[in-house]
């Protein structure tokens, strides 16, 4: 990173300066640094855990976040502790115990070990922040329970950070809430992907998809390409799409998105 990028120049400082801040800017603008750089600022200052709870829809989103933070946090030692589903619940209550300073969670993985386990609210009574990522999807209604039991638990002195690709109903309510007490940043055009992304579709029957995914892995290393993330469900609105394409070309690198399109 040689200079910040917008959504960094404006939010970055608001945070620092203690303010809520809800920022929508599209993928792959560098909002994940927008939050982690002055969260990890201010925990160098006062070193304790937990000092900040990340939410975020995902799994994979949670995984990227969480090597997001490690890698930026590494001269702290940082200590991060990812609470996602299809792993085990001990395990993570006991590192939850050890009070890492930063927890990034999915919502219904996190819900469940602090109803479940008395002792777990307690590692949250001190949290500085909170944040919501990806928040348009955290909070569909979906997560309005899992949402009510970590609100619960965290203290009112907290610092708010709501970041998104999207402008949706629900963040524009929250706004007109919080409009006197949070700082709005937005850099939204509608549904749009960054310029680095290259995006490809390919129109096949679909009795035929599975030979077409072998036959595109099989040559990706040919393309020096080394990893790669498949979503299996059908994405049907515009907006999973660009939540989907955005977890490529990120931080002003190039990526290649290829959807496969059936006739149903």
């Amino acid at each position: 990173m040689e200079r910040p990028t917008p959504v960094q120049s404006r939010c970055i400082p608001r945070i620092l300066a203690g303010d809520d801040v809800l920022g929508i800017a599209q993928t792959g603008s560098g909002k994940t640094a927008a939050f982690a750089l002055p969260i990890l600022h201010r925990l160098a200052e006062d070193p304790y855990g937990v000092f900040a709870l990340v939410v975020t829809p995902t799994r994979e989103l949670a995984c990227q976040l969480a090597e997001q933070f490690r890698a930026l946090g590494s001269s702290l030692n940082l200590r991060c502790t990812l609470i996602v589903g299809g792993m085990n619940m001990l395990g993570q209550a006991r590192a939850l115990a050890q009070r890492p300073h930063v927890v990034v969670a999915t919502p219904g993985r996190i819900k469940v070990l602090l109803e479940e386990d008395p002792d777990i609210p307690a590692v949250f009574s001190k949290t500085k922040f909170l944040v919501l990522d990806e928040a348009d999807r955290v909070l569909d209604v979906g997560f309005e329970e899992e949402l009510r039991v970590i609100f619960k638990c965290l203290p009112k002195s907290r610092q708010t950070l709501l970041f998104s690709a999207t402008m949706t109903d629900e963040l524009r309510a929250l706004l007109e809430i919080s409009q006197n007490r949070s700082y709005f940043y937005e850099a939204y055009e509608g549904f749009k992907t960054v310029d680095s992304l290259e995006q490809k579709f390919i129109f096949i029957p679909k009795n035929v998809k599975d030979l077409y995914l072998f036959h595109i892995l099989s040559n990706l290393e040919d393309k020096n390409i080394r990893s790669v993330i498949v979503f299996v469900s059908t994405c049907r609105y515009a907006r999973d799409y660009v939540h989907r394409v955005g977890r490529t070309a990120r931080a002003g690198r190039g990526g290649l998105s290829i959807s496969f399109v059936t006739q149903v």
